[in-house]
């Protein structure tokens, strides 16, 4: 199983000191985290799209294409790509050209997002969700298989025996579906043969266990090999498990307030928080041995191929997240491939 991280370029205030990092500081510090977890043999780094003052990151093409200049071997993905407000003809080409930068560790990581912030901004109509999503990933897909292509649809101007350029650089695209936790999503991910990621940002792992059989299923049913998935978890870890947990909390928190006020969630108790952090049951946040066997158990459960860590949540320290990517690769990392075995490295093994 490849272990990776996944970041959405967290700025908020520091809850403890009100200070917010620059934009400019905090893409610094994700190319550095990027270049870290590449040292130590981590086998993907994913970027996520928002479009909001928290998050430094609104066009994870281009950051993760300047990370492709100081890495040599990790996949480089979005996490996610919201495909339904984006030009699926440009969107391949930012990441065909990665891929060319890169020499074939690009992945576009296709999804609906988290928020809602862009459909407003490029003027899509939330009322068009679902068909915007199907239309968008079908043309995503027809792009990386068919050129020159003829294509007609409602969301954007029809295509003529058209050549989209460049092309990648193995002949073909990793594009992979995020989903978090949509019956659907996982079936329609298996029929399209199609990598799946599940963002997991909250609740016990476990409970993914049957949308994994359905993607598999659905898969089987389409006549599709090689399915894939990517497991992933919020969390921190520190040499000692409780120095995590402590570390990790008010950041959390300020997660959980921002979504209660954007989204009417209500907070959670740090009762529960203590509850979902033991033995990184729910939130993956402890020492190494303790998220290693978090990891191995899950894993193990679903059968899953990778797994990624979100650990800057909020805006946690670069210090504390730069330690615990060490950790994930030079403690973690040792333990699951003893438990599981030792995975090819980098998106050419994968693709």
């Amino acid at each position: 199983m490849q272990l990776g991280v996944y970041s959405f370029g967290d700025r908020h205030p520091d809850p403890g000191t009100g200070e917010q990092v620059t934009v400019a500081d905090a893409l610094r510090q994700s190319l550095e985290r990027i270049r870290l977890a590449d040292e130590l043999g981590l086998g993907f780094y994913g970027l996520g799209e928002h479009h909001l003052p928290a998050y430094s990151v609104s066009s994870p093409g281009t950051v993760l294409a300047a990370a492709a200049s100081v890495t040599e071997h990790i996949t480089l993905s979005s996490a996610v790509t919201v495909l339904s407000t984006e030009d699926p003809v440009r969107v391949y080409q930012q990441f065909t050209t990665l891929d060319q930068l890169s020499r074939g560790r690009a992945e576009l990581l296709a999804g609906r997002g988290s928020f809602t912030e862009s459909f407003p901004l490029f003027g899509a109509s939330l009322e068009d969700y679902d068909e915007l999503f199907e239309e968008k990933l079908a043309l995503l897909l027809r792009l990386d298989r068919e050129d020159p292509i003829t294509w007609s649809g409602r969301f954007r101007a029809p295509l003529e025996d058209a050549h989209v350029y460049p092309r990648p650089y193995r002949g073909r695209l990793r594009v992979s579906v995020g989903t978090g936790g949509n019956p659907e999503s996982s079936i329609r991910a298996g029929l399209l043969g199609l990598p799946v990621v599940y963002a997991v940002i909250g609740g016990e792992p476990e409970r993914f266990a049957p949308l994994v059989d359905l993607y598999r299923r659905a898969g089987e049913a389409g006549g599709q090999d090689g399915l894939e998935v990517t497991m992933s978890a919020i969390g921190l870890i520190a040499r000692r498990s409780q120095d995590a947990k402590e570390a990790f909390y008010p950041y959390w928190l300020e997660t959980m307030r921002y979504g209660a006020r954007a989204r009417g969630w209500s907070v959670p108790s740090r009762a529960d928080y203590d509850a979902w952090t033991r033995d990184a049951n729910s939130i993956f946040a402890g020492s190494p041995e303790e998220v290693a066997e978090r990891l191995v158990s899950v894993g193990r459960l679903v059968g899953a191929d990778r797994y990624a860590m979100q650990m800057d949540w909020s805006g946690v320290p670069h210090r504390l997240v730069m330690e615990a990517i060490e950790l994930l690769g030079t403690e973690v990392m040792p333990l699951v491939e003893k438990e599981l075995g030792t995975p090819a490295r980098g998106a050419g093994a994968a693709s």
